[in-house]
């Protein structure tokens, strides 16, 4: 460690992600070393052009992105160079791919190399359709096949002999227009993109336990604009599939049935939607009362929760079709994980839980990182960030920022000056006013006066009291003779 408090030692870094959501753009700042990962900054503006996790307006979002960089720059004093960053989640397909590869030295085991050549060239040589509107998003190796038709998974067939080794993935296509604008954002900004992450599987990093993972179970994260299913068995994603709506859809329908503003009908859905109206409790006869208008509009509770569970209903039917289709619907053990931001919704949890037969969850980020207690960033909405983070910590990525230096204020030294001796001032006035001599205090530590001042104007009292008694006693005495 170095001495100065604005720089960090050798073996520390910074990492910085940013998730491009459809309501917010999350940004996510960690101070790394070695293994430890320290969060130091984590916040949510609300993000702008973003539509179903894609962007649409390069430029606006392009001002959002700035300002979300800007505001962790002057918080932390640093200067962020390069972020990693989210690919959109819509639009995604998956597709099956092989290599093949005849080994130079069979008698040498399977190392790490080799299966990073074998993936390389699985998407390297994958045809795409249509290539200028198309592009490759990640791959995931579901199997290597080694002699005697052995499959094994990408952690055991390394170390292992044989003279040819073959891999098969998951390979996820998107839309190649959705990249450019992502890149083109940054190019303008002056930060440049270490690497783009396929979200779903960073985001398993983040939220599931090796259990869930071996075991089976399903990830579902309902963002504003797209919920996606990933489904994972034996460690390695098995299935993906996205739907094209989540919880801004849900506002977008009481904005519509109550005839209210964008942003009132995205409060009133976190405060007081509720899956199940029949489950409300207290609040069922409540009603809300809106003063936008004159008169007052009367807005139920109950009728707020009916268009909540009528929407949420079709997303879990969509969801619980994905999970039929894959085929995998009888091995997760792990039930489902829900996360994103809108799984935050109230009786969602439970109401899943009912339709569907399976244990449910809400995912939040593992303990796997600390933060100080300002920075927030134990929520739902937070997974995608700081999967991005623990990805790029795994991948030993460079540090992305410098810190800036402090000025350190100078104070200036004191100056002693002379105490000036006071200048009589001379005045016309024949009257000068003289202060009053201040009496002796009689208090303790002090000593009285034995004797009246000269000016006292008690002075001489006693002698005369004398002298008139002494005069009368005499007369009294002289008086009595004569009788």
């Amino acid at each position: 460690m170095t001495d100065s408090k604005n720089t960090i030692s050798f073996d520390e870094k910074y990492l910085a992600a940013i998730d491009l959501g459809t309501a917010k753009i999350g940004i996510c700042v960690a101070k790394v070393q070695e293994r430890d990962i320290h969060i130091v900054h984590y916040k949510e503006i609300p993000s702008e052009g973003i539509q179903s996790s894609a962007i649409y307006i390069p430029m606006v979002t392009a001002k959002a992105v700035k300002q979300a960089i800007a505001e962790a720059e002057k918080e932390l004093l640093i200067e962020i160079k390069s972020v990693v960053v989210g690919m959109p989640r819509n639009d995604v397909v998956q597709v099956e791919a092989s290599a093949k590869l005849e080994r130079e030295d069979p008698e040498e085991y399977v190392s790490p190399e080799e299966v990073r050549n074998i993936k390389e060239s699985a998407l390297k040589t994958y045809p795409l359709e249509n290539p200028e509107r198309m592009a490759i998003y990640g791959a995931i190796a579901q199997s290597f096949t080694i002699d005697d038709d052995i499959k094994l998974s990408e952690k055991e067939v390394v170390g292992t002999l044989t003279p040819t080794l073959e891999g098969n993935f998951k390979v996820f296509i998107g839309r190649r227009q959705a990249v450019l604008a992502i890149e083109k954002i940054f190019k303008g900004t002056g930060v440049s993109i270490q690497k783009k992450y396929f979200l779903p599987e960073v985001m398993a990093k983040a939220t599931l336990s090796k259990e869930e993972l071996k075991g089976g179970v399903a990830l579902v994260d309902i963002g504003a604009g797209v919920t996606s299913i990933s489904i994972y068995k034996g460690n390695i994603m098995r299935y993906y599939a996205a739907i094209p709506f989540g919880g801004k859809t849900v506002s977008g329908d009481i904005e519509t049935e109550c005839s209210l503003d964008e942003d009132l009908a995205e409060k009133i859905k976190k405060r007081f939607g509720f899956c199940q109206p029949d489950k409300l409790g207290p609040s069922h006869d409540k009603v809300l009362q809106i003063r936008l208008t004159d008169p007052f509009r009367d807005i139920p509770v109950k009728y707020i929760s009916e268009i909540v569970t009528a929407r949420y209903r079709e997303l879990i039917d969509a969801i619980l079709f994905h999970i039929q289709e894959s085929g995998l619907q009888n091995t997760l053990r792990g039930g489902i994980v829900l996360t994103g931001g809108a799984a935050e919704q109230n009786g969602l949890e439970a109401m899943l839980r009912e339709m569907s037969g399976y244990n449910v969850r809400k995912g939040y980020p593992k303990p796997l990182f600390s933060a100080p207690l300002g920075v927030r960033v134990i929520c739902t909405s937070s997974t995608a960030s700081v999967g991005m983070i623990l990805a790029a910590r795994d991948e030993d990525l460079p540090d992305c920022a410098t810190e800036l230096p402090v000025e350190e204020e100078v104070k200036p030294e004191p100056v002693i000056e002379p105490t000036p001796e006071p200048i009589e001032e001379q005045s016309n006035d024949p009257i000068v006013p003289i202060s009053p001599t201040p009496k002796p205090s009689g208090g303790k530590g002090g000593r009285k006066p034995k004797g009246p001042k000269p000016d006292d104007p008690n002075q001489g009292v006693l002698p005369l009291i004398w002298t008139t008694v002494k005069d009368t006693l005499l007369k009294f005495y002289d008086e009595s003779n004569k009788e």
